[in-house]
């Protein structure tokens, strides 16, 4: 009996390694259970509150008063609830921002929470999100700055030790946590215990990253590391929410310097737009872009919300390309997700619902032109319209461009495709093209590269058809697709376009004719009442301009706005620093045209500060400056650190604004300069007085509000 029992043991497992055997072998650099998770999650939002949102700023210096933070209405259930409403599945929460505030009740540091207002010093916020997220089903995640501007020891190794007892406390007291997220800015001017100068550290060695993370492994092991260098998730590169539109999971970073470790804030982090083909780490990109203009609220960006298709076309260029998107949220001062907000969130959640409610390829017939293992059942086509991302389609290990021909027996109209390969076995295929049997004839109507754990073409028109056919054009071995969809979106209009010259005449347009466009100029939204646009018209001394399409049916666009300042049909220059370069006058600085630019790049060591002055023509009310940097996602020249100042004869000037610029290489909108109080003046100057790099400055719109 026993060795009848051992030999069908023997049989068994010889049996289950024949058919185990079957399976392809893994490709490259395969996710963890963590990154399954993460990549699973799709879309999460990054919560920024702190006395940012009372000071104006983006990132505070560090000396602020703890005793702003006192909001009359703190809810973390309204905020993770708004999040929820947008088909976000969890939050991170910024526990400590650059400034150094902590809002939770850290021994670290007597810069936190209990030192507020805040419910008396008794207040936790990290410990009310933590609930928020269990009572509603949310992910959770944390944020602790590694830079803190307001901290003594920044800079010195009692702070790593700090920072890292920072971490702890939130992994023990606060989870579980889906990601723990690392920013790249670090080192540079602060508070720092009231000394008030710039420190600097080496950023590949200071923060001892392997040992920091390590922390984050044996506290929240299932939590995914995010950074400029992952470990798990990298930044892809800009915060514009875009990934590329080749967008490899796997990744090898590289150091700005030969020969350096790359960490945080010290990467080539353009490469993580694309990531690297068969890159050494499975390491997939997060697309962070914020709801509003900023990070942090400000009542002045109340109009800049982007609307829910703005947010839908953020949502194929980043979950769609097998990122994940990262969406800013702001509370405002009292504590809570603005209406606003709310509003273009919970119309967002609700188009994704539209929109990927059914998969119109259900029903159909799948043919394969080859299926594993000779039409092996485990791994046919039909597992492409099954709710398992992990059961797939598989071919016979030679064959690497095959073919899949879909019938759904009756004509559907879509305008997306889903694909999907099961990336536990790596990410395989390199190109795919799709066509549709249109008037009798395959054509092509679809293309892409980098599959990966999700990818979304969206079509530029609509297409009619019964039979599709998918073409795997490119993979270096056997495929395994698990996911094949395609999708309808609800009938939308364009926002319309708003542009000025520079005489000061508004031109609104349409990508296709509607029926009418109407606008206003007095904030409100515009109706059917609304005046309507026929011709260019002129705005001298500037406004909120905002304008929506009509079409028959009661069909609406989103609402598209513009803020100008005063127009610039006299302006002139008065004294620039010579600009070094044919077609890089300094009028380019406001000519309207945001793609011209003025520079005085040199490639010599050139000194700082730099200037240019200008001449309006007459005196005008000044209330605030814009500096618009340069929109070509080159960084040399950008201005991050200003004077401004005005004059009513163009030889006695008196400063009226200085500051920073933060953040401004990752997010380069323009940076609005409000003064404490209007001035009236015909003439301004801007001096720049520190640039992120290169040698010179570069401008490509300076305005007056």
């Amino acid at each position: 009996m026993k060795k009848f029992i051992a030999l069908a043991s023997i049989l068994c497992i010889t049996g289950l390694q024949a058919f185990s055997q079957q399976a392809p072998k893994p490709y490259g650099a395969l996710p963890t259970k963590g990154q399954l998770i993460w990549q699973e999650t799709g879309m999460y939002c990054l919560i920024h509150y702190g006395v940012d949102t009372y000071t104006d700023k983006e990132w505070g210096f560090g000396d602020e008063d703890p005793k702003l933070i006192n909001p009359s209405q703190f809810s973390a259930m309204q905020i993770v609830a708004a999040a929820k409403a947008g088909g976000f599945k969890g939050v991170v929460v910024v526990a400590k921002h650059h400034d150094g505030l902590c809002l939770w009740p850290t021994k670290t540091t007597e810069h936190n929470i209990a030192n507020t207002p805040y419910k008396n010093g008794k207040g936790d916020m990290l410990k009310e999100y933590r609930e928020a997220c269990d009572k509603l089903g949310m992910k959770m995640g944390v944020y602790c700055s590694p830079w803190d501007r307001n901290n003594a020891n920044y800079g010195k190794p009692e702070y790593v030790a700090i920072y890292r007892e920072q971490l702890r406390e939130l992994y023990t007291n606060y989870g579980p946590l889906f990601i723990s997220w690392h920013d790249g800015a670090n080192g540079g001017d602060g508070y720092y215990g009231g000394a008030r100068e710039a420190r600097t550290i080496d950023r590949s060695t200071y923060y001892g990253w392997n040992t920091t993370w390590a922390i984050t492994r044996k506290l929240q092991p299932n939590a995914v590391l995010f950074g400029d260098v992952g470990p798990d998730v990298r930044w892809v590169g800009n915060e514009r929410g875009h990934a590329g539109e080749t967008c490899w999971a796997t990744y090898t970073p590289h150091a700005p310097d030969e020969g350096k470790v790359p960490a945080n804030g010290y990467v080539k982090d353009y490469e993580g737009t694309e990531g690297t083909r068969n890159g050494k780490f499975w390491m997939p990109a997060e697309c962070d872009v914020s709801l509003r203009p900023g990070w942090f609220y400000h009542k002045t960006q109340d109009d800049g919300v982007k609307s829910p298709y703005a947010l839908l076309d953020l949502y194929y260029k980043s979950v769609g390309r097998g990122a994940a998107l990262d969406l800013g949220l702001s509370p405002d001062q009292r504590g809570i997700i603005n209406e606003i907000d709310v509003k273009s969130l919970t119309a967002f959640g609700n188009l994704l619902k539209q929109t990927f409610a059914v998969n119109l390829v259900k029903g159909a017939t799948l043919t394969a032109s080859n299926v594993r293992g000779g039409n092996n059942a485990k791994f046919g086509p039909q597992f492409l319209v099954d709710n398992d991302r992990y059961t797939y389609w598989a071919t016979d290990d030679k064959v690497t461009t095959p073919q899949l021909t879909v019938d759904m027996h009756t004509p559907k109209t879509f305008n997306v495709i889903r694909l999907r390969e099961n990336i536990k076995l790596g990410q395989r295929i390199d190109s795919v093209e799709v066509d549709a049997f249109l008037n009798g004839k395959w054509q092509p109507i679809a293309s892409a590269t980098s599959i990966g754990g999700n990818r979304l073409i969206r079509l530029t028109q609509n297409i009619t058809a019964s039979k599709l056919r998918l073409r795997i054009t490119g993979s270096p071995v056997a495929i395994a697709l698990s996911d094949f969809g395609i999708f309808k979106e609800p009938v939308h209009l364009t926002a319309p376009a708003i542009a000025r010259n520079k005489k000061g005449e508004i031109s609104i347009s349409t990508e296709a004719p509607v029926n009418s466009i109407h606008y206003t100029l007095n904030g409100q939204e515009p109706t059917l009442n609304s005046p309507v646009y026929t011709q260019p018209f002129l705005l001298g001394d500037g406004g909120v301009v905002k304008a929506r399409s009509f079409e028959g049916k009661g069909q609406v666009s989103d609402i598209s706005f513009v803020s100008f300042g005063f127009a610039k049909t006299d302006w002139k220059v008065v004294d620039s620093t010579t600009s070094n370069y044919d077609g890089n006058k300094a009028e380019n600085a406001f000519d309207e045209n945001l793609r011209s630019v003025y520079s005085t790049l040199t490639k010599e060591k050139s000194p700082l500060p730099q200037q240019i002055s200008i001449d309006m023509g007459k005196a005008q009310q000044i209330k605030a400056f814009g500096y618009l940097p340069r929109q070509d996602k080159q960084a040399d020249g950008i201005i991050d650190s200003y004077n401004f100042y005005t004059s009513n004869d163009g030889k006695t000037w008196e400063k009226v604004a200085s500051g920073e610029f933060a953040n401004i290489k990752s997010n380069p909108i323009e940076q609005p300069v409000v003064l404490s109080k209007a001035v009236n003046a015909r003439y301004f100057k801007l001096e720049a007085v520190h640039v992120i790099s290169g040698n010179g400055i570069t401008i490509a719109e300076l305005s007056v509000y």
